[in-house]
């Protein structure tokens, strides 16, 4: 019976040590993903030529409007991403919620930059992924 336990008890470690560094790396990627739409947000107001035009487009933001959304998205962004590299249980929540945001924001954002909003969403999605998969989140921290 001891034989038995073994194996599962070593697939759940290597299981609970893959989502362990995938959370890592989420909040890694949320400072990255923060930091870029700083310096996205400050482009955008500081020079509201840097991004191409776009003719007629539903969700179509003057560019300037787009640069204070990334800014304060990318602020916010790297509080969080300083939270879940904490372990702090709010960072996990509110980083799931705010890649959420951040996969729509980029969508509709698209037509602007579309090759960095994809790319964006995909590390958003990994993120979201990352955050609601770990069941050992924070666990060390509250140790």
């Amino acid at each position: 019976m001891t034989q038995n336990t073994a194996p599962h008890r070593k697939q759940h470690s290597s299981s609970a040590a893959w989502a362990a560094g995938g959370t890592l790396f989420a909040g890694v990627l949320m400072l990255i993903t923060g930091i870029m739409d700083i310096l996205q947000g400050i482009a955008g107001i500081a020079k509201d030529d840097v991004y191409a035009r776009v003719g007629d487009y539903i969700f179509k933001f003057n560019l300037t409007t787009w640069g204070w959304i990334h800014l304060i998205l990318g602020v916010v962004l790297v509080i969080v991403g300083y939270g879940i590299l904490k372990g702090a249980e709010w960072g996990r929540v509110t980083g799931i919620a705010l890649a959420s945001l951040n996969v729509l924001l980029h969508f509709l954002f698209l037509p602007y930059q579309p090759w960095w909003a994809l790319f964006s969403m995909a590390v958003s999605i990994f993120v979201i992924w990352a955050l609601a998969t770990n069941d050992d989140y924070g666990r060390d921290a509250r140790m």
